[in-house]
C-alpha cells in the first residue's frame, strides 16, 4: 500500500548547511525504505512530500516530529495512492529563491512559501507545479 504524506515545519537551524545536512541524510536514508519525496524550503519554512509503503512512511514522519532541527511539524495532507508523483526522487529539492513570485501567488495571497495559510491540497498543487517547470533538483 503506497501512502503520501505532506507536512510542513519551520526550521531550527537555517544556514545553508543545516538544509544540506537534512537532505544528504534523506537520500542516503529514504531509498533502503522505499521512500521518494521533494523538500521545498524557504523563509524558515519546510514543505515536503513524501512517498511509500505506509509503515515506512508513518515511521519517518514519527522521526521529524521528533527531530530537533524542525519545530511546528503539522501534518497537511495524507491519502493512499496507486502511483507515485515524486517517484524519481530519493529527495529533490527546490530553491525557493529562484522560484518566480508568480507561481506562489498562484497559490496563495503573498509571493512566499506559507504551507500553514493554505490547504495540503494547494500545497500539494504547488509541489506539482514545481515539478513540471523543472524547479527541483536534486534528483538522485
Amino acid at each position: 500500500m503506497l501512502v503520501r504524506l505532506l507536512y510542513a515545519s519551520r526550521a531550527i537551524d537555517t544556514s545553508l548547511e543545516a538544509i544540506e545536512t537534512i537532505l544528504a541524510q534523506s537520500r542516503s536514508h529514504n531509498p533502503e525504505c522505499g521512500i521518494t519525496g521533494i523538500l521545498c524550503y524557504g523563509g524558515g519554512i519546510f514543505l515536503q512530500a513524501i512517498e511509500g509503503g505506509r509503515m515506512p512512511v508513518s515511521e519517518l514522519y514519527g522521526h521529524i516530529q521528533r527531530d530537533g532541527r524542525h519545530k511546528d511539524v503539522v501534518l497537511l495532507h495524507y491519502e493512499e495512492i496507486s502511483e507515485r508523483r515524486f517517484g524519481g526522487w530519493t529527495m529533490g529539492k527546490v530553491d525557493m529563491s529562484r522560484i518566480n513570485a508568480s507561481i506562489l501567488l498562484k497559490y496563495a495571497e503573498k509571493p512566499e512559501l506559507d504551507p500553514y495559510s493554505v490547504s495540503g491540497k494547494v500545497s500539494l498543487a504547488l509541489l506539482e507545479e514545481l515539478m513540471a517547470t523543472a524547479s527541483i533538483i536534486g534528483r538522485a
